[in-house]
């Protein structure tokens, strides 16, 4: 009998030995032979003894014994040997099956290679021609790369829905829906979520992606997107990618900002989006509110609203390097923006327009944002100057030539600022140089 020498304990070798020697059996323990000599020796052999200690799928040599006549005595770890092909007498059967598995293997690797994964793309809308966003490129863009895209409008009173409507008429992978919501809520900050998490649960591809109306995907990125999804990694639902957000125009990227977002992730049922569970309160009235943290819209799991775990091309060495940058010095920032032209040609991602005119976007923060933040975080904020970070007045007081001067200050002097404290020119905040262009769609228009 021969028995199969090995140091690996899972190959089982001092079992089969001790099975030979309790069934009085002439054996010998094949060890560091050339292939043709182990052959050989099995052809010669009464039979082979083998007892893997975990399972084994298919041992090849077990199955070179069975065709060179060999008795088999085995365990239930060399998982083929109850196979219909291999446990009969007819080696017909067994050597046509291994005749065949040839093109098998061939046509299932060849599937491989060839398998492109579903994906959806979804998104939001709400009076998007009155705010100006490039809600169109956006979309445009989403349609380059994916098997769906799903737009769920708010109730649009400015065209944008009627807009959608007629573009999804004419594009197959388009599909739009209203859900309207009653915005003048006290908590209507809220349904921010509430619509992705919508827009979400009507996709039906098997990866999805996920963006804001003023952010758009560049052409060099379509093909990325596909092979991220077809090399996905295994024990993760949730990828972080880049984000470009430009500052006041194309010519400068902010850097004082989060480099990446939650974009990338599988369609599962367990991933929605709102506040996480840290950040949920309720009011006198029972309504949900968040506790600053959070835009309302994070990845959240639908039962325990818990944050989904994610992956991320970020670390904290990078992210030192970043701070470093922002208080001035000069030789991390050179590190910094190399690190950041490597990641957004190395990664797919998305160029944010929120910021790309400064003047809409003060203006913005005049008529909306702060109601917002007030409904989202139940915080009442008077109109003071104090509570005002761009102006050094009420906002009340502040004109339309106010708002363009300003603008005009801060894409000029500054690369940057987060509103949490009143601008301050005298510390400007460094911007990034990007080597890429925007994307075409955006040139085009």
């Amino acid at each position: 009998w021969i028995v199969l020498g090995s140091t690996s304990w899972i190959k089982g070798a001092d079992d089969a030995e001790q099975w030979c020697k309790d069934n009085e059996k002439e054996y010998e323990v094949v060890w560091d032979l050339p292939y043709y000599q182990v052959l050989e020796k099995l052809s010669q052999s009464e039979g082979f003894v083998y007892l893997p200690k975990g399972g084994d799928t298919c041992p090849r040599m077990v199955i070179e014994a069975k065709i060179l006549g060999c008795e088999l005595q085995l365990n239930d770890d060399v998982q083929h040997a109850k196979e219909i092909w291999f446990d009969t007498e007819d080696l017909f059967d067994t050597e046509a099956y291994l005749y065949s598995a040839r093109e098998r293997f061939w046509n299932a690797l060849r599937s491989t290679m060839e398998w492109r994964p579903t994906v959806g793309s979804y998104t939001t809308t709400r009076n998007c021609i009155d705010q100006d966003y490039p809600w169109r490129q956006c979309i445009e863009s989403m349609l380059e790369f994916s098997d769906e895209v799903v737009v769920v409008d708010g109730g649009s009173t400015d065209g944008t829905w009627e807009d959608l409507e007629n573009w999804a008429g004419k594009e197959d992978k388009l599909n739009v829906y209203k859900v309207e919501r009653d915005w003048s809520h006290p908590r209507h900050a809220v349904f921010d979520g509430l619509q992705k998490a919508e827009a979400r649960s009507r996709c039906t591809s098997g990866f999805l992606w996920q963006m804001d109306c003023d952010e758009v995907v560049h052409e060099n990125d379509y093909d990325k997107i596909i092979s991220l999804c077809k090399n996905f990694p295994t024990d993760i639902d949730l990828i972080s990618l880049p984000v470009v957000e430009y500052w006041g125009g194309p010519e400068k990227v902010r850097m004082d900002i989060n480099p990446w977002k939650w974009r990338l992730s599988r369609n599962v049922s367990h991933i929605t989006h709102g506040i996480p569970k840290p950040f949920r309160k309720n009011d006198e009235k029972g309504d949900l509110y968040s506790l600053p943290g959070t835009d309302g819209c994070d990845y959240i799991h639908t039962e325990t609203f818990e944050p989904i775990p994610h992956a991320c091309f970020y670390t904290q060495e990078v992210h030192n390097v970043k701070i470093a940058a922002l208080s001035g010095n000069i030789e991390a920032k050179d590190q910094y923006e190399i690190w950041f032209n490597n990641a957004i040609e190395q990664l797919p991602g998305v160029h944010h327009y929120s910021w790309c005119d400064i003047e809409r976007k003060i203006k913005t923060y005049k008529n909306y944002w702060s109601k917002h933040w007030q409904s989202l975080y139940n915080i009442e904020q008077e109109d003071t100057i104090e509570n005002n970070m761009f102006f050094d007045k009420t906002w009340s007081d502040v004109s339309d030539t106010d708002v363009t001067t300003m603008a005009t200050r801060l894409k000029n002097e500054t690369g940057g600022w987060v509103f949490h404290q009143k601008i301050d020119f005298n510390n400007p905040t460094p911007h990034l140089n990007i080597t890429r262009q925007e994307p075409k769609l955006m040139k085009d228009d």
